[in-house]
């Protein structure tokens, strides 16, 4: 599964088991780069979310795993899942022209 994440948005997935009933018998965890430190995870409802400002320059990918475990048993639900989030880039640097004014001319009718 791969997820697109603009730099400014905190939200980046829900994670639910079929398993889950809503009673609190499952904890979501949540391993790979950047889990408890970019990411984190509310173990009770599987949301995870991006705990800091993401920069495609820093690092322009993710890749997360994520399980639904029984908290009594502490044994796997299901098969762990994989994903990978890849952080949009936006124009955070304007263009910066230093040894300006410049003077430029275009033939009318010139190709784009």
């Amino acid at each position: 599964m791969i997820l697109i994440l603009l730099p400014f948005s905190f939200f980046a997935v829900k994670l639910h088991s079929d398993l889950d009933k809503g009673v609190g018998s499952v904890k979501y965890t949540l391993l790979g780069d950047g889990a408890g430190t970019v990411f984190t995870i509310d173990e009770t409802t599987g949301d995870i979310h991006a705990i800091r400002s993401l920069d495609r320059e820093e690092k322009p990918f993710y890749t997360l795993r994520a399980q639904a475990v029984d908290v009594d048993t502490r044994k796997p639900l299901e098969p762990e899942s994989e994903f990978i989030i890849k952080v949009q880039d936006i124009n955070d640097n304007e263009p910066k022209f230093l040894d300006g004014p410049y003077v430029a001319s275009v033939p009318e009718m010139s190709p784009v």
